[in-house]
């Protein structure tokens, strides 16, 4: 009777090591496709930096607004299609839409002053 207890905890035991090594390696990929994208926004005709900027992905919560430096970075996004916009005070919203990818993750928005 010791041996059958014995044989199934040792079974239980092996099927639990092995789920979570399986369970690790799904995670692994699912962290490789969460991107940053990244850019900078800028005045259209004298191309001084905006700060303040908000910068929202259309269609979701994500929000962030531009630095000092009219840099924004805005974390944890899925590869695929993404439509930027950029709103300002005393500025027209420019919206921009492209794939975010491992190579497309850095963009350069213009406004364009209201009149």
């Amino acid at each position: 009777m010791k041996k059958v207890i014995f044989a199934v905890l040792v079974a239980f035991v092996a099927t639990s090591a092995f789920a979570e090594k399986s369970e690790s390696k799904t995670g692994s990929k699912a962290e490789a496709a969460v991107l940053s994208l990244s850019g900078n926004i800028i005045d259209e005709v004298s191309g001084e930096s905006l700060v303040g900027v908000e910068v929202k992905i259309e269609g979701s919560d994500i929000k962030t607004y531009t630095d000092f430096d009219g840099h924004f970075v805005i974390n944890n996004l899925k590869a695929g299609p993404c439509k930027l916009v950029a709103s300002y005070t005393s500025y027209n919203k420019n919206e921009k839409t492209f794939n975010i990818n491992a190579k497309t993750n850095q963009v350069k928005i213009e406004l364009q002053a209201s009149k």
